[in-house]
């Protein structure tokens, strides 16, 4: 867990409504070739920790048996709800908790996987309740964006969205430090999740890193979503100068784009993955 931070409730408070358009998909085929990695053709249970809306789960959903998304923000898990429904998924459930509250009654699983939430959790408790939960030759998967930009990017045909400009908006609005919550992280998030893993017992540390190559064009209205859909720039945290912020944030997005089309390039998906050993 962050130092010097606290977890509530309020995280990702009216982030729900956002996350589908303002967050970026990973990369094109990245659950097919996790799943091949793993040995994944539709058996065993996923579980799938501070699941959002669902987006991982349901994308692996077809090479497991069962999936469980978990995640203590209900209005992420009606969007999962919504988005399993439409999507036909018929092996999936979903659990409202949080990672510390495992096992929570759940069993066991073949895989269980955080994309962009273990930074959140008391890991060094988390990593020891899961290796508990998985299955001898199971395994535990972390999922994020490369944060390295592309070493030959590709023009871009539109202009890219101006982050340092936003970031530069929202602390005008909330402060210097960044929000979380009720807190704010002043030191950020951390890192060195390989030792951690390791030290509750995890073994054979491989990494994936699935290619995107791919420019995705955006709105206004998506870059709006994506400030929306982070825990540092929830609607909440505004309060009452919600409409005011997001008059000036149009505003700037309109300077800087006036025909509102802008242009990103996905980024590649980095997948690091253990083994629970098989022996006793």
């Amino acid at each position: 867990m962050p130092e010097g931070w606290q977890w509530d409730q309020t995280l990702f408070r009216g982030s729900a409504d956002y996350y589908d358009q303002g967050r970026l998909p990973y990369a094109p085929g990245y659950a097919a070739e996790l799943a091949r990695k793993l040995g994944q053709h539709g058996q065993g249970r996923l579980l799938d920790v501070g699941c959002g809306p669902g987006t991982v789960t349901l994308a692996l959903a077809p090479y497991f048996a069962e999936v469980v998304g978990l995640d203590p923000d209900p209005d992420m898990l009606a969007a999962a709800r919504r988005r399993a429904e439409h999507l036909g998924v018929q092996n999936a459930s979903w659990a409202e908790a949080r990672a510390e509250d495992l096992p929570a009654g759940l069993g066991v699983f073949r895989t269980v996987l955080f994309a962009q939430s273990f930074h959140w959790t008391d890991r060094d408790r988390v990593a020891t309740t899961a290796f508990e939960m998985i299955e001898p030759g199971g395994y535990f998967v972390h999922m994020s964006d490369l944060k390295e930009p592309p070493a030959t990017p590709a023009l871009l045909p539109h202009p890219a969205p101006p982050f340092e400009r936003i970031s530069v908006l929202v602390r005008a609005y909330l402060g210097e430090v960044r929000r979380a919550g009720q807190g704010v992280l002043r030191y950020g998030t951390q890192s060195g999740e390989r030792a951690i893993l390791e030290r509750a017992g995890f073994e054979g540390y491989q990494r994936l890193l699935v290619p995107s190559g791919v420019v995705v064009e955006r709105s206004i209205d998506d870059i709006v979503a994506w400030v929306y859909s982070r825990s540092d720039s929830a609607p909440h945290l505004y309060g009452d100068r919600l409409d005011e912020f997001e008059r000036d944030l149009r505003a700037l997005l309109h300077e800087v784009s006036p025909d509102g089309v802008f242009a990103e390039h996905l980024p590649d998906t980095e997948i690091w993955f253990w083994h629970r050993p098989s022996r006793a």
